[in-house]
């Protein structure tokens, strides 16, 4: 019983994990789910924003091959490239910047009509003694801002930008700054695309330096940006653009859980994070795990209600039943044998008690000891299974001392029921006792009078098997009430 009942109870152990296991990787799997998702959003998000600023510095490159073929370029040139240029793209302007060469900064300003920065309204920076080079912005278009120009404004002398001038001038390559205040207004980078003399050597960094003249440029509003990232997110996703570790756009708090995707502009790496704030939802993982321990608990009760009524039984059980035989004890067979007379006045039939007792039983515990008189015992438990019907009841009384109740039997059968158990005793050998062991049975029948009770049937086989012992021992005898009231007027 305790086994079945701790395999019970390891069952719903069993069921409660279970259930919270696969809570957990349910949960676990709607979290992978919602994170690929959010992945391929920001993944979505980073190309477009990519590829929307990536066409616009393609197109600084092919205007400055555009640049490149023409030596000098009229106002309006310049300003039909650059609509196209700002209508094609995330461009929010687009310039170009010629290099000035002092010896011919003169001639730049008489031919263009502008003074480079002694005479500019723009000007914002002194010059610190004679330089080699000016980069003067000739023209600035915007699409919503055509009218705001900064004519010679020289970029050489600003801090923010000469660094990336140099940077694209000495790699050949489009050079990005940082996020910094534009010419045009706002917030954003400059993308610089250098411009060679047609036909002048650029392997080396000194043949491009040489060869340098001028620099078509781009502005990239922030804003701008953002929203072709913005166009390829759900609604309600948050986004947030970082730089060189600083937020351009955005929150700037942590986006933790949120999907970051690298992507480049020009020369320069972006980070994209983006965030869906729903989350996965753990409304299927807590139902799954409730219910799986709700079940458990059901089962551990329904366990604990089978394992109090098993113990109960089997208190029982031990209570009724002898514990070196397993049959039934005295207070058991009392019981049995009251059952049996009720049936018989039931059924009008007659039933039959059997009395028996081992004959010189007290010499084999004398002379082997008690353990062997155990086994003797226990021996003869299993002669009488072997003799005795299903329907009959077996018990043991106490000591050598057992009972026999055979239900729905006349005087003739009890007889030879009793006889062939003497003779299958007699016929056991057994190592326990050192000569043959017999017994000596006293039968008594009931169900003849209704009025007989257990105490007088118990009385009469008891009766008839002292009668048997007192006659030799190794015999059945039957109780006789007419040879009791013969004795009885005897001795009267």
């Amino acid at each position: 019983m305790r086994r079945r009942f701790w395999i019970g109870i390891a069952a719903v152990a069993l069921i409660a994990v279970g259930s919270v296991v696969a809570a957990v990787l349910v949960y676990l799997d709607d979290h992978r789910d919602f994170e690929r998702v959010q992945r391929g959003e920001a993944m979505r998000a980073a190309h477009q924003m990519e590829a929307v600023a990536g066409l616009s510095v393609d197109q600084l490159a092919s205007a400055a091959a555009f640049f490149k073929a023409e030596d000098d370029l009229s106002r309006h040139e310049f300003q039909v490239y650059a609509r196209t240029l700002i209508r094609q793209g995330a461009l929010s302007g687009a310039a170009y910047i010629p290099r000035v060469p002092a010896s011919k900064r003169g001639r730049y300003e008489r031919t263009h009509g502008i003074a480079i920065l002694e005479r500019f309204a723009l000007l914002r920076f002194r010059r610190s003694g004679p330089r080699p080079d000016y980069f003067p912005i000739t023209y600035v278009t915007a699409e919503r801002e055509r009218r705001r120009r900064a004519l010679g404004y020289d970029l050489g002398q600003d801090p923010e930008r000469v660094l990336y001038l140099r940077r694209a001038r000495d790699s050949g390559r489009a050079a990005s700054s940082p996020v910094i205040s534009l010419l045009i207004g706002g917030r954003g980078i400059n993308v610089f695309q250098p411009v060679y003399r047609d036909g002048a050597p650029i392997a080396t960094r000194a043949q491009r330096r040489r060869a340098l003249a001028g620099f078509a440029a781009g502005s990239f509003r922030i804003g701008d940006l953002a929203a072709a990232a913005t166009e390829a997110v759900g609604d309600g996703d948050e986004l947030r653009l970082q730089v060189a570790g600083d937020t351009v756009y955005g929150s700037g708090d942590s986006l933790d859980g949120g999907a970051a995707m690298p992507l480049r502009i020009a020369d320069r790496t972006w980070t994209l994070t983006v965030k869906d704030p729903g989350g996965p939802s753990p409304s299927l993982p807590v139902a799954l795990a409730a219910m799986g321990i709700s079940l458990a608990a059901l089962l551990g009760s329904l366990i604990l209600a089978w394992g109090r009524t098993e113990r109960m039984q089997e208190l029982e059980r031990q209570a009724s039943q002898d514990a070196l035989t397993g049959l039934g004890n005295r207070r058991r067979f009392e019981r049995d044998l009251a059952a049996a007379m009720a049936r018989s006045r039931r059924d009008r039939s007659t039933g039959a008690l059997l009395m028996l007792d081992l004959d010189r039983f007290k010499q084999v515990n004398d002379s082997q000891g008690h353990p062997a008189g155990d086994r003797l015992i226990a021996e003869v438990a299993e002669v009488l299974r072997r003799r005795t019907r299903e329907s009959d009841t077996l018990a043991r009384l106490g000591g050598d001392e057992f009972a026999v109740i055979l239900p729905r039997c006349s005087r003739e059968e009890a007889v030879l029921a009793a006889e062939a158990i003497a003779r299958e005793v007699r016929a056991h050998r057994s190592q326990a006792a050192p000569a043959a062991v017999t017994v000596s049975i006293g039968v008594a029948i009931f169900g003849e009078d209704p009025r007989t009770g257990v105490a007088t049937v118990v009385s009469e086989a008891d009766a008839a098997m002292y009668a048997a012992k007192d006659e030799g021992r190794d015999g059945v005898r039957v109780f006789d009430p007419a040879a009791v009231r013969q004795n009885a007027s005897g001795q009267s």
